[in-house]
C-alpha cells in the first residue's frame, strides 16, 4: 500500500531530524530525564517506521491479506506515543504523558494484526 510507504518515509525522516534536534538542540535546555524521554520517543518512532515499511512491502507481496489495519495502528501509535512524549519532554505537562499508553496500545494492536494477517497469508 503506497500510503504506508509514504508514511514510513516521512516518519523515518522525522525520526532522524527529531533525534538530531534532541541531541544538539535540546541538550542543556531540558533535564536529563526529559532528554531520555525524547530519545525514547525517537526510538519508538523509528522502530515503528520500520514496521510501517515492512507492512507496506508485505501488502504489495500478499495483496489478498488485510495489512491496512496493522499499518494504521502503527501510524496512530507513532502519533500518540512518540508525539505525546515529544510534547511532554519539552513542556512537562503531565496530561500528555497520560496519552502515551494509548499509543503503546496502538502499537500492540498493530503487531497483533500484523501477526494474524501473516498467519493467514503465509
Amino acid at each position: 500500500m503506497k500510503i504506508f510507504l509514504i508514511l514510513a518515509v516521512v516518519n523515518g525522516f522525522l525520526a532522524v531530524a527529531l533525534g538530531a534536534f534532541g541531541a544538539h538542540g535540546l541538550e542543556g535546555k531540558i533535564s536529563e530525564k526529559a532528554l531520555k524521554t525524547w530519545e525514547k520517543a525517537v526510538n519508538y518512532q523509528m522502530f515503528h517506521t520500520m514496521a510501517l515499511f515492512v507492512t507496506a512491502l508485505l501488502a504489495s507481496k500478499y495483496p489478498a491479506g488485510s495489512f491496512a489495519g496493522a499499518g494504521w495502528f502503527f501510524f496512530i501509535g507513532i502519533l500518540l506515543f512518540s508525539g505525546s512524549l515529544y510534547i511532554y519532554s519539552t513542556t512537562s505537562i503531565k496530561t500528555f504523558a497520560i496519552i502515551t499508553p494509548l499509543g503503546g496500545l496502538s502499537f500492540l494492536i498493530g503487531w497483533v494484526i500484523l501477526g494474524y494477517v501473516l498467519m493467514k497469508v503465509v
